[in-house]
């Protein structure tokens, strides 16, 4: 019998840490994707970006709502547009707000939140060429973009897994330096052989065998 040695390579395997790392790789890529497509798709379309951050359009515009809108000509703006604006400074409101257009006479306009019940104190008119028209919303994603706003928020959001996937890289380089990595070692198989017999000696063997037996 002859013995011969074969090497036969063992199976590397992940790590925890390293399942963990690339799970949290994947999902920072996703958000950054997706965040990433919020702001450059509705740009190369020509559209505005605002966030709902009060409730007068709710049932309509949630709060948390991203809404686009279009530039279009003041002239084409009609009853049932919804707008959003600076009211005018008689009203003390300093921020944008998105209400839909209830009323427009000689150029004064007037507006009203789906949800209240009164229409705006205030009538307005719109100086320039053109004003941003609401064209579509998409819900909840405005909470990213006011969280992100904060900036200990945005660096807890961010930082937070960027330094967990800095870590846990590293983690996976000390090992590998420490010790070979698995798909490189081998281990050594032992196959036993049967070693094939000489004719002659057989033949020997067998005449052997006649002349004892006769």
């Amino acid at each position: 019998m002859a013995r011969t040695d074969a090497p036969r390579r063992r199976r590397s395997s992940t790590s925890p840490g390293a399942r963990v790392a690339n799970v949290a790789t994947n999902l920072m890529i996703v958000v950054v994707m997706a965040v990433a497509l919020m702001l450059i798709v509705p740009a190369l379309m020509g559209l505005q970006r605002y966030v709902i951050t009060s409730g007068s359009m709710t049932g309509t515009y949630d709060i948390g709502s991203v809404v686009f809108s279009e530039e279009v000509p003041v002239a084409e703006l009609e009853v049932g547009d919804v707008i959003t604006y600076v009211p005018p400074a008689e009203s003390g409101i300093d921020h944008l707000v998105t209400h839909r257009i209830v009323s427009i006479e000689d150029g004064e306009f007037r507006t009203q939140g789906d949800a209240s019940a009164q229409v705006d104190p205030w009538t307005f008119q719109l100086d320039a060429a053109t004003q941003p028209r609401a064209v579509a919303s998409v819900p909840y994603v405005g909470y990213l973009f006011i969280a992100l706003a904060d900036r200990t928020t945005r660096m807890v959001v961010i930082g937070l897994p960027a330094t967990l996937i800095a870590l846990l890289a590293l983690l996976e380089l000390v090992r590998a330096v420490r010790r070979p990595e698995d798909e490189d070692e081998t281990v050594t198989v032992t196959v036993t052989v049967p070693t094939p017999r000489d004719p002659r000696e057989t033949r020997s063997q067998d005449a052997d065998a006649q002349g004892s037996s006769a």
